[in-house]
């Protein structure tokens, strides 16, 4: 089956840049479309699964080793970004305090960013830094979609209920928000994610009648 113009491009995402700060970010000019997660909920690892490369997005089993802002570009002027892992990396509190201020900067500042991935382990899912993106997003008016990770651990039946009670939680929350079951190890949710990652960054389908 013919791949969809998002996942195509996807496949060419190539890294970029890393930034510790928003001044080091590329020029901003283009489309953004940000990955955020607590440390360990997957981040790396969906970022790999949608974009077909096994190493474009470092992976580690020791939470929070992604410290900078990195950069994927897909084509001249739209790009992917990986932000810093937040929650209980194993470093000073003055730097994570410090990751903590460029993301802020980066998320308050960035014209170009169009939407924002959230990334929730199905396990642990709302906690208090999955809650704060919500309300950033709220206030800021930022589309935001929710990728419940890891559903391959819990069975289906399980999944679903997962998401359903999530979905009840966050009925009448004001954030302009989506959310969906994700499994980076069996690519459950795959085309939902690529559907509104062509959305946000406006990846036009061929034209039919060529």
């Amino acid at each position: 089956m013919a791949q969809d113009p998002t996942q195509r491009l996807l496949h060419q995402a190539r890294f970029l840049k890393s930034a510790q700060n928003v001044e080091q970010c590329p020029p901003d000019a283009g489309f953004e479309v940000a990955f955020a997660g607590r440390s360990n909920a997957g981040k790396s690892s969906a970022i790999n699964r949608l974009t077909g490369q096994r190493t474009l997005a470092r992976t580690s089993k020791t939470p929070g080793r992604t410290q900078l802002i990195n950069f994927f570009a897909l084509d001249e002027e739209r790009r992917l970004v990986d932000l810093p892992g937040y929650g209980y990396a194993k470093v000073a509190k003055s730097k994570r305090n410090e990751w903590q201020e460029h993301l802020d900067h980066y998320l308050a500042e960035r014209q170009v960013l169009v939407g924002l991935v959230l990334m929730m382990d199905i396990r642990h899912p709302l906690k208090d830094f999955d809650l704060l993106m919500l309300e950033w997003s709220a206030q800021a008016n930022m589309p935001i979609h929710i990728l419940m990770t890891k559903a391959d651990k819990l069975k289906f039946g399980a999944a679903k209920s997962t998401l359903l009670k999530v979905q009840s939680q966050l009925k009448n929350h004001p954030a302009p928000l989506s959310l969906q079951l994700f499994s980076a190890t069996n690519g459950t949710g795959c085309e939902a994610a690529w559907d509104k990652l062509g959305e946000w960054l406006e990846i036009a389908a061929p034209d039919q009648s060529e």
